[in-house]
C-alpha cells in the first residue's frame, strides 16, 4: 500500500521530505525509536555514521516486525542530540548513506533537538509510523 506524498502552494518547497502524506485506510505500525548502533550494540562515531545506521534500523524495524516496505511509511521523527543548525550536513550525510542501501520515500520528517537520549552514546534516534493494507 503505498502513501501518497503532497506538498502546500502555501508553504516553501521543502527539501528532502514532503509536507503531508496521505495513506489509504489499513492497519497502522508504529515503530519505537532506533539508535544508531549495529546490531552488537556498538555506537559508531559522528552524526553522520549513527545517523545511517538508525535509518538503517528502522528500515530493519519496519520490514522485520510486520509486513511493511518504506512504501507504506507515513511519517519520520528524528530526535537529535543538542542539534544545531550547522550539524545539518553531517545529518544528510547519513541520511544519503543510508539512501544508498535503503532508499526512503520523501515522507513528511519532524526533526526535534534533545538534551540527550536513553543511552549516554546515542546521537540520534528515528522513529516512524507507517499503514498497511488489512
Amino acid at each position: 500500500m503505498t502513501t501518497e506524498l503532497r506538498n502546500s502552494d502555501k508553504l516553501p518547497t521543502p527539501a528532502g521530505y514532503s509536507h503531508a502524506s496521505i495513506a489509504p485506510a489499513g492497519r497502522i505500525v508504529h515503530l519505537a525509536g532506533q539508535i544508531g548502533t549495529d546490531s552488537a550494540g556498538n555506537h559508531p562515531d559522528g552524526l553522520a555514521a549513527q545517523t545511517e545506521q538508525a535509518m538503517l534500523n528502522m528500515v530493519d524495524a519496519l520490514t522485520g516486525a510486520s509486513n511493511a516496505t518504506v512504501e507504506d511509511l507515513a511519517k519520520i521523527t528524528m530526535y537529535v542530540v543538542g542539534w544545531r543548525e550547522s550539524m545539518a550536513a553531517a545529518l544528510f550525510e547519513g541520511i544519503g548513506q543510508a539512501a544508498a542501501t535503503n532508499p526512503v520515500p520523501l515522507v513528511p520528517i519532524t526533526l526535534i533537538g534533545v538534551q540527550s537520549l536513553f543511552l549516554d552514546d546515542s546521537l540520534i534516534e528515528i522513529e516512524a509510523v507507517a499503514v498497511i493494507a488489512d
